[in-house]
């Protein structure tokens, strides 16, 4: 068990929280901010290559997984993670049901969600974005669409969960799982808003301005329990309006958005004051440039390089592992034959994200010389 340490005391990670709790009981009023990010982890694990029957606990889904091969699995950590919970006490015979995924090339949509029974109150955990090419599609459309396909699929699941159901509920779900999450809470049937009683949005995106700006949104804002690493970058896209805990990583850069490198002390997430340099300059690069681009022009833009990436036959991000020189040739062959007028807006838009970058990277090192 890998342990840091803060003035003294241990600090671990997801895994060795469940090592060290094996023996404790989760009951009622008792789930903490660590279950949360557990169960918001759980929606992760590969049960499309299981037969899932309609109801299952956490330690009979890790006895049909415990000889997949690792390559099944989206994290390397998953596997480890999904083991120690099938042993632990404390979580082993949590029921699992109505799973559903959901991956659609021609619609540009991936989802999946699972429902966690817990003492009184049932759990929906939302997937994030998985390694197939159309899921991060998605993501990237999120920067051009007020609402993409996932979110409408978690709207319907969680209205047909409250109707099957009477127990209240909490929503979670890390990176996009978490955005689903929110994008539920807002866009539920309005008898089902009361019984949601928090929302987990563990180092998901924000919600698109129009989104933010509705009653709706406001209505569920109390409820909205948002954690970044203290460099983030995805929990920083698109708006968010409710405030969020900065939590301390034992990794660097973008690998922060692994949840397994979130520290724990005790039954909490480590918090640090505020955010890195890094992560505000990657998020003031991310605003001007969607200033100064049209939702028209990014779309344009995304559609082309998926395009682009496409001819390549690649499905999944692993896929550029194997041939990567040979895809890289494929790309840049497809680059060169596309139509001028392509090679021109794809040319504008990556000249403006420079502009950017370059125009905040002064700012930041500015407003660092008056300090």
């Amino acid at each position: 068990m890998v342990v840091y340490t803060i003035g003294g005391n241990p600090m671990i990670n997801l895994i060795d929280y469940v090592k060290t709790n094996t023996n404790s009981i989760l009951e009622q009023n008792q789930i903490n901010e660590i279950d949360n990010m557990i169960f918001a982890r759980l929606s992760y694990m590969p049960f499309k290559h299981i037969d899932m029957c309609a109801k299952e606990t956490i330690q009979s889904i890790a006895m049909k997984m415990q000889d997949l091969e690792q390559a099944k699995y989206i994290w390397g950590d998953d596997k480890p993670f999904l083991q120690e919970l099938g042993k632990a006490k404390r979580y082993k015979d949590i029921a699992v049901t109505d799973y559903v995924e959901i991956l659609d090339n021609s619609a540009e949509k991936q989802f999946a969600a699972i429902t966690i029974s817990l003492p009184d109150i049932r759990y929906i955990s939302y997937r994030g974005t998985d390694s197939s090419l159309v899921g991060w599609k998605e993501d990237l459309n999120m920067g051009f669409m007020e609402n993409v396909p996932s979110q409408i699929e978690a709207v319907n699941y969680l209205n047909d969960i409250a109707q099957k159901y009477k127990e209240d509920f909490i929503l979670g779900g890390h990176s996009k799982g978490g955005n689903l999450a929110v994008y539920a809470a807002v866009f539920c049937k309005d008898e089902i808003k009361p019984k949601i009683k928090r929302i987990i949005n563990a180092d998901g995106p924000g919600l698109d301005k129009s989104v933010i700006q509705t009653p709706a949104y406001k209505k569920v804002l109390n409820k909205i329990e948002t954690y970044i690493p203290q460099s983030s970058v995805v929990g920083r896209l698109l708006e968010h309006e409710e405030e969020y805990q900065v939590i301390k990583s034992n990794q660097k850069g973008f690998m922060q958005h692994d949840i397994f490198s979130w520290e724990i002390e005790g039954d909490k997430l480590v918090r640090i004051e505020r955010v890195t340099t890094n992560s505000e300059i990657f998020n003031g690069i991310l605003r001007d440039w969607l200033k100064n681009t049209t939702p028209e022009e990014r779309k344009d833009f995304i559609d082309m390089l998926y395009e682009i990436i496409l001819t390549t036959k690649a499905t999944e991000v692993s896929d550029f592992r194997i041939d990567t020189v040979k895809k890289i040739g494929q790309i840049l062959t497809t680059y060169k034959n596309r139509k001028e007028e392509d090679k021109k807006e794809i040319e504008k838009m990556i000249k403006l994200l420079i502009s950017s970058t370059i125009k905040i990277i002064k700012e930041s090192r500015k407003n660092e010389k008056v300090k």
